[in-house]
């Protein structure tokens, strides 16, 4: 009797598996020539609709430069912190996620990157659909 629900570990896999991609720019398409399989075997293992074997898996982690382990890294997350936590991941897995955390972590100053930050926070605390920069009360000195 097979299963056709994906088990958990694969799914984690196949997210770990998009997410460095992602990270690094690669298509899929790109990231299955190195393995020598189909961009759709790639959307698959993504999924975790199928399982990576453990040599292909070898192999993924040299083409992106993380070792085996980086796969089946967990965070342990109370319960109640899951819904924040799937919102969060799959915001970092979104195109938007990826162009915004490579231009940020491209930012060297210190003191920049917490400016955005301030300004980030304060704009998520108006929660208003039509706010502008001007109508923000930033707690910056960089921001005046």
């Amino acid at each position: 009797m097979t299963n056709a629900t994906p088990h958990q570990i694969d799914i984690h896999v196949g997210k770990r598996l998009r997410s460095r991609r992602l990270v690094l720019g690669l298509s899929q398409e790109k990231l299955g020539d190195h393995l020598g399989i189909t961009f759709q075997q790639i959307q698959k293992y993504e999924k975790g609709t199928n399982r990576i074997s453990a040599s292909k898996l070898q192999a993924a982690a040299g083409v992106l430069g993380v070792p085996v382990t980086y796969f089946f890294q967990d965070q342990q997350v109370p319960a109640t912190d899951l819904q924040e936590v799937d919102e969060i991941g799959a915001f970092l897995l979104s195109r938007d996620g990826v162009t915004l955390n490579r231009a940020f972590t491209s930012i060297k100053s210190k003191k920049v990157r917490q400016t955005i930050i301030t300004l980030t926070k304060a704009l998520a605390d108006a929660d208003d659909p039509n706010i502008r920069i001007d109508d923000v009360e930033l707690h910056s000195p960089y921001l005046r």
